[in-house]
């Protein structure tokens, strides 16, 4: 399968522009793959622009216009995934818009039907388009979901390591959560890493006893990340983790899990801009999940992140009323 690999050099950009260059990749060498976005392509970064629409009298082309008919599109891929003729549909919304769609995703989900959700705008970062727009509590409403895998990437190569995933897991349904605004891409991610759920990106520790592990996902995961930077200026040592998806991170060995977060460290902090639900299983009882367990608001997206306490100030403060 071939998937771009990026570097920290390599501009960075949204995940939802990077996840339409993975669909282009693999539409060349996936002649299966096929779908479309709930009349958001152009907001969703969906169409395979090497293809024109799928239509009665064009069965050859693999862009399909679903219509603002979530629920529809939803079921319509599960009908193709289970088909069995090997197509591997796609379809895509705003994220806050599952809610319109939940009922045929747990059908993907029941059915073992491998239907790849690509859901951009994934959280308070989409901006001005205030609360009714800005998903909360979906990620932790998919991560409850059973035989899902909710995954969210934070920049280039995580985007194409869960495509990796999505594409090889046809029994499983998969979300690929996606950000509206720029992100970089960063030292240390990889696609292999995304199949594992969780791994280390950063680390300056050795015995695997750090004194602090931070943990983020998609356009938080640069916050920990510089937040690390500043608490290694003053003398700690600090491990950095991103947890791509719970699922994966939940299906590894017992000493994959204690690689990456080691029992003996308890001073942990989560950062991830939606509800904090479910957070304390992978920071424990002494660490501190960061993220937003309230309704949105319209604002610019840095306004809204330093409002709302998801920033690199922030975590640095809270990991030092651990230390």
């Amino acid at each position: 399968m071939k998937l771009q690999t990026y570097t920290p050099e390599t501009p960075g950009d949204a995940t939802r522009n990077l996840s339409q260059t993975c669909l282009n990749a693999l539409a060349k060498v996936l002649p299966g793959l096929l779908g479309g976005s709930a009349d958001l392509a152009s907001s969703n970064m969906t169409l395979l622009k090497m293809f024109g629409d799928f239509q009665k009298d064009t069965p050859a082309e693999r862009n399909v216009r679903f219509g603002v008919r979530e629920h529809g599109m939803g079921a319509i891929c599960n009908g193709i995934a289970l088909h069995g003729s090997g197509l591997i549909p796609y379809c895509a919304t705003f994220f806050v818009f599952t809610d319109y769609m939940r009922g045929a995703m747990r059908i993907s989900a029941l059915s073992e039907a491998g239907v790849i959700y690509v859901m951009t705008h994934d959280s308070i970062g989409l901006g001005e388009d205030g609360p009714t727009h800005q998903p909360i509590e979906h990620l932790a409403s998919f991560r409850a979901m059973p035989n899902i895998l909710m995954l969210r990437p934070a920049d280039g190569n995580e985007t194409a390591g869960s495509y990796k995933v999505a594409v090889e897991n046809r029994t499983r349904p998969s979300i690929l959560a996606l950000s509206r605004q720029k992100l970089p891409n960063l030292p240390g991610t990889s696609i292999e890493g995304v199949a594992k759920g969780g791994y280390t990106i950063s680390d300056d520790s050795t015995g695997n006893k750090p004194d602090l592990i931070l943990i983020g996902t998609g356009s938080e995961l640069e916050i920990a990340y510089k937040a690390a930077e500043v608490i290694r200026k003053e003398g700690k040592t600090v491990r950095v983790v991103s947890f791509v998806s719970w699922e994966l991170f939940d299906e590894q060995t017992a000493e994959y899990k204690e690689s990456v977060l080691p029992a003996c460290v308890k001073a942990r902090v989560s950062v991830e801009a939606g509800s904090t639900f479910g957070w304390g299983k992978h920071v424990g009882s002494e660490g501190t999940a960061i993220g937003v367990d309230h309704f949105g608001a319209s604002a610019p997206a840095g306004i809204l992140y330093k409002e709302f306490g998801i920033s690199v100030d922030n975590v640095v403060a809270k990991a030092k009323a651990l230390l």
